[in-house]
């Protein structure tokens, strides 16, 4: 039987050594669930704490990983707009209310 989304979230968010909000644990629940064939599968939490990270923004995640530059000329909703779709031609991103989780790259 397949693990449920709110089994993964639960068992994501059981990792102290991960930043993670409740939103962030399900969002990248979602996306595990979906690529994940049954529960016997084992989650690997450092693998996944490793590969994924949650940030508060696109901006501030595309800050984070790389030399990115946001228009000074634009406002704050341009500027995180325009780093969601540098982000999404980078890598895997999740976006979600509160942030967007990133696959490392």
């Amino acid at each position: 039987m397949k693990a449920t989304i709110s089994e993964i979230a639960d068992r994501l968010m059981e990792d102290k050594c991960a930043s993670r909000t409740a939103e962030g644990a399900r969002a990248l629940a979602e996306l595990l669930n979906e690529t994940t064939n049954d529960a016997s599968e084992e989650f690997d939490l450092v693998a996944i704490r490793c590969a994924f990270t949650e940030y508060e923004s696109a901006l501030e995640a595309a800050k984070d990983v790389s030399d990115y530059k946001a228009d000074e000329n634009d406002d704050e909703e341009e500027k995180e707009a325009a780093a969601l779709a540098w982000l999404e031609k980078q890598t895997s991103v999740i976006k979600f209310d509160d942030g967007v989780v990133i696959q490392q790259f």
